[in-house]
């Protein structure tokens, strides 16, 4: 068995705005950044053999609080970087709604028909993510590891773990610096915990329904 514990990175800059992020790189807010410190308490109660994240300041911050409470190091991973959103990226929600009206309403209500112009398509990042839980369970049977990713991602891994459609896409919740635990066993995946965040108490944001 893998123990997976799936981290979404704390607040950013642009999460409080409703700003498309897709691979631009804003830093955590200071909200974000004291979000970061409880999650890696939290996770600190946890016997951690190995962690992964997404290259971006958001997720990288977010993994190397984990990693050193733990006293270990962090593993860069491009299959779990966030989707490319293209053309969006650094728009707000409300400006894709105006411009991109008919693309926007499509990623709410079948986001596995799109494709992010001059960017990347959902089933793409599909294929990176499974390919990177068949990775760990080829390279980490039998160890814990934590996997600081994106909300997009992150959904996708729920979908590749359950065997779901992924038009059932926005059936999960993710949260800023939420963790979930999934075991994955030899003839099963089981999701433990999902979107857990009772360790941010006042810090908690709710997620951009959008985002």
């Amino acid at each position: 068995m893998v123990k997976l514990i799936l981290v979404r990175h704390a607040e950013s800059e642009w999460n409080p705005i409703g700003r498309y992020q897709g691979l631009l790189d804003p830093e955590l807010s200071q909200r974000g950044k004291r979000q970061s410190k409880l999650l890696a308490e939290e996770l600190s109660k946890e016997h951690i053999d190995v962690i992964y994240s997404s290259p971006l300041k958001r997720t990288y911050m977010t993994a190397f609080e984990i990693a050193k409470l733990k006293g270990l190091d962090v593993i860069k991973d491009d299959r779990i970087i966030e989707i490319d959103h293209g053309v969006w990226s650094g728009m707000l929600v409300e400006e894709v709604m105006e411009k991109y009206s008919e693309d926007f309403r499509r990623w709410i209500e079948e986001p596995h028909t799109v494709e992010f112009p001059s960017g990347e398509s959902l089933i793409s990042v599909y294929g990176r993510v499974k390919d990177f839980l068949n990775h760990l369970r080829e390279r980490h049977w039998g160890q814990t590891v934590v996997a600081v990713s994106h909300t997009v991602p992150m959904r996708a891994m729920y979908c590749a773990l359950l065997g779901t459609d992924l038009s059932k896409f926005w059936s999960f919740g993710c949260d800023n610096a939420s963790y979930s635990i999934v075991h994955m066993e030899e003839r099963r995946n089981v999701i433990l915990k999902l979107n857990i965040t009772c360790h941010l108490g006042e810090l908690y944001v709710e997620a951009h329904k959008a985002i």
